[in-house]
């Protein structure tokens, strides 16, 4: 008889590019998507919870900065009977559905629409050192209406968002440039719409905030070395073909009147790079009527995120303090979110275009981001714990425990084995409990109840002296109907 083979134990490990999140990281952004979820609906936009599986024909090609349609997705196909079947996947981002529902409930829809929603997304992607296969983030869209109003309310909300979070004026700053004048950049370089070239171009560009002016000019021209030391092949264009492009990433002036010339005089005589630039007039008007100013929100045209995907403004919220990277050295923490105007997207479905604006958050980084300006701990308070110094006075400190929630305070039993009370003392700690309430059968007797401040009782054990320990007492015994307002007392020192 054949020995069976024992099958070998599945590897308890996270799939690579994913990772798990835990109580406090839960928490907090549970509290921050309720937080941004607050603005947004403050500003009138209502929520939509669609599909996290799309069609793959109803994603298309869409992902900013992917060459081939469908790249970078989860996607499987479905087998009916006839071994025929659908591309499905899950969705890369909210942008995409929500082009789907827009065009299949539009008639049901208000128009314009505007809607929120919040949720994980996933990229089939390299994963890397704070890059994962799944996020979330936190969009908010304005589709019906070509009014650069909408695009202006966006970037106030975006304002008015990242200051409730907890991000202040001055540690962050809205950027908005426009797609339409990056055209009629290249229009004035005389490089027509099916020029190979203006491909080229736009990645260059995009690389702006990496090689500098210096650099792009050289990858414009003949190339450059890079900071390997390997040869990169340039463009091909001359100097004189060059300099619209140089003048349109650092037409940026001390007002806005100084960038809006410069930005003329890079765009010549193109009709659509006017329009642009009319555009981003309006909106810099629009915000400033909101009470907005520059240090909120930038006319800036070194702006550029995903041009073949937008085709007007485009907004990217920057983090201007500095934090320090792996290596000790200062650097700023960067975009936490982006978005602009996408008027083709729901014309896939419709054959008619759709004009649309909006802007999505990356919950995960601007979390990131207040934990690095300590604004948010790491590590949440825990519930108060009752101690258990009796199993068969279970009934006890139940009651105990109801007391405690029905008062508005979180709280638990210990349900481990009470035979040691260090260890139920080291479960608080490792909970990061506040508070321990203790009721032996003395106290009960007596009708009075211990109450130990957990987080005080950690720090003087750290670094107090013994004076220290009797001027400062970290557990106190107070009559049992107290209980509640000692908790609260207690509590409110902590915080």
């Amino acid at each position: 008889m054949a020995k069976i083979k024992k099958q070998p134990r599945p590897k308890a490990q996270t799939p690579k590019g994913f990772r798990d999140y835990f109580g406090a990281e839960v928490s907090q952004r549970t509290e921050m998507l309720q937080a941004i979820a607050g603005v947004y609906h403050h500003y009138g936009f209502d929520a939509l919870e669609s599909s996290a599986v799309e069609t793959v024909e109803a994603l298309g090609k869409f992902l900013p900065d992917v060459d081939r349609p469908n790249e970078g997705v989860f996607a499987w196909q479905e087998f009916d009977e006839n071994d025929k079947g659908d591309w499905m996947a899950l969705r890369y981002d909210l942008t995409a559905p929500l082009a789907r529902v827009y065009a299949q409930h539009r008639n049901d829809l208000p128009n314009p629409y505007r809607r929120y929603a919040m949720g994980p997304v996933w990229r089939n992607e390299k994963p890397g050192p704070g890059r994962y296969r799944q996020f979330y983030q936190c969009d908010a869209d304005t589709v019906g209406t070509a009014s650069m109003a909408a695009d202006a309310e966006i970037c106030m909300m975006l304002s008015d968002t990242l200051e409730t979070v907890g991000i202040p004026r001055g540690d962050y700053l809205v950027r908005v440039n426009n797609r339409k004048v990056l055209n009629g950049v290249l229009e004035a370089m005389g490089l027509a719409e099916e020029d190979p070239k203006r491909d080229d171009v736009l990645r260059t560009i995009d690389k702006f905030d990496k090689v500098g002016e210096s650099g792009v000019r050289e990858l414009l021209g003949k190339g450059r070395l890079d900071a390997s030391g390997a040869y990169i092949d340039g463009v091909g264009l001359g100097d004189a073909q060059a300099d619209p492009v140089i003048a349109f990433l650092t037409s940026r002036a001390d007002d806005v009147a100084g960038t809006m010339a410069n930005l003329r005089a890079a765009v010549g005589g193109s009709k659509v790079g006017a329009d642009g630039i009319a555009e981003l007039e309006l909106i810099g008007e629009l915000v400033t009527a909101g009470g907005y100013s520059a240090d909120q929100i930038l006319i800036d045209p070194s702006i550029v995120r995903g041009l073949g995907y937008y085709t007007g403004p485009v907004f990217e919220a920057e983090l201007t303090f500095e934090i320090l990277d792996e290596k000790g050295r200062k650097r700023q923490f960067g975009s936490v979110s982006g978005g602009g105007r996408y008027d083709g997207l729901v014309k896939r479905f419709t054959g008619q275009e759709v004009p649309a604006t909006g802007v999505s958050i990356g919950v995960d980084r601007l979390l990131a981001a207040l934990r690095e300006k300590g604004r948010i701990s790491a590590q949440a308070k825990g519930p108060v714990v009752v101690t258990v110094m009796d199993r068969d006075r279970m009934a006890d400190y139940q009651a105990i425990v109801a007391e405690l929630r029905n008062a508005g305070i979180r709280a638990e039993v210990y349900l481990g084995n009470p035979k040691n009370f260090g260890n139920q003392l080291k479960y608080a700690d490792k909970r990061n409990s506040p508070v321990a309430v203790i009721e032996g059968g003395d106290e009960k007797a007596q009708g009075i109840i211990q109450i130990k401040d957990l987080i005080l009782g950690a720090k003087i054990a750290e670094n107090a002296t013994l004076e220290e320990w009797k001027e400062r007492p970290s557990q106190f015994t107070v009559p049992r109907g107290d209980l509640i307002a000692k908790v609260r007392e207690i509590l409110e020192s902590q915080n």
